[in-house]
């Protein structure tokens, strides 16, 4: 054993040794000489499985048997993303505790109570706790805080990367700052990490105001082997004996994967449940045991605690075709595929899925990636005849290939979670002053870039008697107002996170279902549902109603106007690939073809060239090759002129009316700093929980703040002219 192994206590060795360990490895063992030998915030990264929390924990706890707190309260405080996880990882800490004989408290909605009463009454150990019930015990027992958390000497934060640009992970700091100031020191944070490509994001968020001093552990360790594959397929075959793309797909699925653990991220729900039912049926045709099933966020949690369960017996192999549900760390075991249909959104969730595989030594990482394209005919959108979904699916894997993922927007404002911690920190005290309320949250907590008058114009609005969040008694403290009080008195209030808003689609009075909505849209804009392209007429953000007509212009595309936010350098590298050659060696026949021909469309479109291209009819395709925010920006700039708009990704597909100007008129005149009303047309501006209380001028600060970017449409306009 290695001598950071005699700087652990004697339980925790002992429990080392009956592990069979020979020894530690080498993130634990820097752990442990950092841990010991400073009080400095730490960032231990590594992969899934890598060892961090022990690297974490055997220092921690070794130092509290050590030197035992003369305060009361909890010693070590943990917070995970999920419920199951932290029943995980409480199973782990309890083996390594029990020598000890410290306490390790799981608090979460499905322990009981008289496991929680038994730790506020006598509270020590570890407690291992959701964001949202340390939220409740700030709100529940605010005046208790000091006695609870008065002996914490760290928190360790899991699964940090998953957080760093969230409403949760803003509500998180936010405690993280609550809960300092309440025990009046401050408390080390430690973080525990997938490795990102810019680790400076995760010190930022960790400690904001010293990040320079935060700690670095990154595991040295080689990577797992990882071995990927794009497959193509299209969809809308000519004869009725070749299979649909989904159909092959699945049998793809069926053939590769039965008998093993694996992830199929599938998409939305209803993608799920028809990749489920299609492997459900080939196992019941080769009269085999069932070994596929749904996982997703409508299904009972019964079901889903069913799938999990089975996935970590080794005795079933399981296969769970999912949405996004298992994405984050809870304990499903080893997996040794993660497939994914369709494009994903973000580098770094593919990152977070991929690493759900190659977790056991010397077992390789596999990534499945199936792009499906539509078969092409003369009359097929621009967007198809690029590819664009399979064209995004490479991209993110050369930049996951190059170790980058996607950073925060430090610049965005977060009203909508600073109104929900305005409500709690109001609950927790029984009241507060406005000044206070404004240090605590915005001068020391996580909303920096609220200013003063900004955050007195959130409180008016709280206060309003149509709103009536918060009341101000005469001696100017500030109560829970009648709405308030209902709000913050429900469970589901401690909650900031949602997913994205269901909005109906109605057209002449006839619903034609719901769609998730998590870009901005106005009207005049279009998107796409059940294979048709529609015309947004009125968006009704209050009522989750957006009305419809059906557009006239040509073949809906078959990729195109999902929810997400691609970013910028995911963009930009579609176009190198567009505009490059290169032929990655982990594509399949049939994606090398839908490659080619997507290069070839686009040099005949003209886009290698002029990125405007005249598609007849007063129609332009312009190639903004920026991500969402800003081609956002700039389809709200030109719908405010009379447009007609289609978003894709990193193209704007424009429409010309009767009476609008022209194009390039507009285009050289926004190049040239005429401002732009990008709210005439008032798009929907309710993404977040807490949004419905805002006003619409707070709206549209939140927006520009993080969702748009008018500050950057000359330069786009400038690119799209060729101005030099």
């Amino acid at each position: 054993m290695s001598s950071a192994f005699d700087k652990l206590a004697r339980p925790v060795q002992k429990w080392i040794r009956s592990q069979g360990w020979r020894e530690l490895r080498d993130i634990q063992a820097r752990a442990v000489y950092e841990i010991t030998s400073s009080n400095a915030d730490l960032i231990v990264a590594a992969s899934t499985a890598g060892g961090k929390t022990e690297a974490a924990f055997l220092p921690l706890i070794s130092q509290v048997l050590d030197t035992p707190a003369e305060e009361s309260g909890f010693d070590l405080l943990y917070i995970g993303p999920l419920k199951a996880l932290i029943t995980d990882q409480a199973g782990r800490l309890k083996e390594i505790c029990r020598e000890a004989e410290l306490p390790v408290v799981p608090w979460h909605g499905d322990v009981s109570s008289s496991v929680k009463s038994r730790a506020l009454k006598a509270p020590r150990g570890i407690l291992l706790i959701t964001p949202e019930s340390l939220e409740a015990l700030f709100v529940r027992r605010g005046l208790q805080i000091p006695r609870l958390f008065g002996a914490t000497r760290a928190v360790v934060i899991d699964e940090l990367h998953s957080v760093l640009d969230s409403e949760r992970g803003v509500q998180m700091r936010s405690l993280l700052t609550r809960l300092e100031l309440a025990v009046k020191h401050p408390i080390r944070r430690i973080g525990l990490s997938a490795t990102l490509g810019d680790m400076g994001l995760a010190r930022a968020y960790l400690r904001p105001d010293a990040a320079e001093a935060v700690r670095m552990i990154e595991d040295d360790a080689g990577v797992a082997e990882l071995r990927l594959q794009i497959r193509g397929y299209i969809s809308g075959e000519e004869d009725d004996i070749t299979p649909s793309a989904t159909d092959a797909i699945a049998g793809h699925l069926f053939k590769h994967l039965r008998g093993s653990d694996n992830l199929v991220f599938a998409g939305a729900r209803q993608s799920v449940e028809i990749y489920a039912d299609r492997l459900r049926a080939h196992c019941e045709n080769e009269h085999l045991p069932q070994e596929f099933y749904p996982h997703h966020a409508s299904l009972s949690r019964e079901h889903r605690d069913f799938v999990e369960r089975r996935l970590k017996d080794n005795a079933k192999p399981t296969t769970a075709v999912c949405t996004s549900t298992l994405e984050l760390g809870i304990d499903i075991g080893d997996v040794t595929c993660v497939a994914q249909i369709g494009a994903p959104f973000s580098v770094a969730s593919l990152r977070q899925r991929l690493g759900r595989s190659g977790r056991r030594e010397g077992q390789p990482a596999i990534l499945r990636q199936y792009a499906v394209e539509t078969r092409l005919t003369a009359k097929s959108n621009f967007a198809d005849r690029l590819r664009l979904g399979l064209v995004r699916s490479i991209a993110m894997i050369e930049l996951l290939l190059e170790g980058w993922c996607e950073p925060p927007k430090p610049q965005a404002l977060h009203l909508s979670t600073l109104v929900h911690q305005i409500l709690s920190v109001v609950a927790e005290q029984g009241g507060a002053q406005a000044n206070r309320l404004y240090r605590v949250l915005c001068l020391e907590g996580p909303f920096r870039q609220v200013s003063s008058p900004l955050f007195l114009d959130v409180l008016r609005t709280m206060g309003d008697p149509e709103t009536r969040l918060i009341e101000q008694a005469d001696n100017g403290l500030l109560l829970l107002g009648r709405v308030g009080e209902k709000l913050v008195e429900h469970y589901s209030f401690y909650a900031v996170f949602k997913t994205p808003e269901e909005y109906r689609l109605i057209a002449h009075g006839r619903e034609l279902g719901t769609l998730p909505v998590d870009n901005v849209l106005a009207p005049g804009m279009m998107l796409i549902f059940s294979g048709r392209r529609w015309l947004v007429q009125e968006i009704h953000d209050r009522d989750r109603v957006i009305l419809v007509t059906p557009a006239t212009a040509g073949i809906p595309p078959k990729f195109g106007g999902d929810p997400g936010d691609i970013h910028d350098r995911v963009i930009e590298r579609m176009f190198e690939i567009l505009d490059g050659d290169i032929r990655p060696v982990y594509m399949d026949k049939v994606s090398l073809e839908l490659l080619d021909e997507a290069r070839r469309n686009y040099t005949q479109m003209g886009f290698s060239s002029d990125p405007i291209a005249v598609l007849g009819n007063n129609s332009f395709v312009l190639a903004t090759r920026c991500g969402t925010v800003k081609t956002t920006t700039l389809a709200l700039a030109l719908r405010s002129f009379g447009f007609t708009i289609d978003l894709h990704d990193g193209f704007l597909n424009v429409q010309a009316g009767g009476n609008t100007p022209s194009l390039p008129q507009i285009l050289s005149e926004i190049a040239e700093g005429q401002t732009v009303d990008l709210f005439v047309h008032t798009p929907n501006l309710f993404f977040e929980k807490f949004h419905p209380y805002l006003t619409p001028c707070l709206l549209q600060k939140d927006a520009l703040s993080s969702r748009l970017m008018p500050d950057a449409l000359p330069e786009i306009c400038e690119n799209l002219l060729g101005v030099k």
